[in-house]
């Protein structure tokens, strides 16, 4: 997974969504286009975080990277461009990847976890959290939580918001 470019298309069900935004920019990126996501995964989970992200709390996110992995994935670069959405798969914002880095789980700061902005933004909550997050996602593929497990620690800003 290295620096491949590999353009994936905006899905069809956010091509209204992504017209706005693109208007509004005044040039073509959609070969910027990294994922429409969602964080979490549950429907009250996904939803709070979408209403952090909005609210300017939420100001980062962390991806296992043997979920990546198994679905065939790169890892997100700095200018990627990505849809937030709620559980309903409604879109709410476009983010653009600020930073990027790679470390095992027991290397994620206490600055990270704040920029997270998840609870009470403490690297004991994003521990506990993220631990059992990311046990639930080793179970679905395959793989052993461990302490040394690689994570993408990514930081974006909101670039576009829904006007609805």
């Amino acid at each position: 997974m290295g620096g491949e470019k590999c353009i994936v298309p905006v899905p069809g069900a956010f091509a209204p969504f992504w017209g706005a935004f693109m208007a509004g920019r005044g040039e073509e990126v959609s070969q910027r286009f990294y994922e429409a996501t969602y964080f979490g995964d549950a429907e009250a989970t996904a939803d709070h975080l979408a209403a952090l992200v909005l609210e300017g709390t939420k100001r980062a996110t962390a991806t296992l990277v043997w979920g990546l992995e198994h679905e065939g994935k790169r890892l997100p670069r700095p200018g990627d461009l990505s849809i937030v959405t709620n559980w309903a798969r409604e879109p709410l914002c476009v983010i653009e990847t600020q930073s990027v880095r790679v470390v095992p789980f027991d290397h994620v700061t206490e600055a990270f976890a704040a920029a997270e902005g998840e609870e009470d933004a403490s690297l004991s909550y994003w521990r506990d959290a993220h631990w059992a997050y990311y046990g639930r996602e080793c179970l679905r593929i395959g793989r052993e939580p461990a302490p040394w497990m690689p994570v993408v620690c990514e930081q974006f800003a909101v670039i576009y918001r829904s006007k609805g």
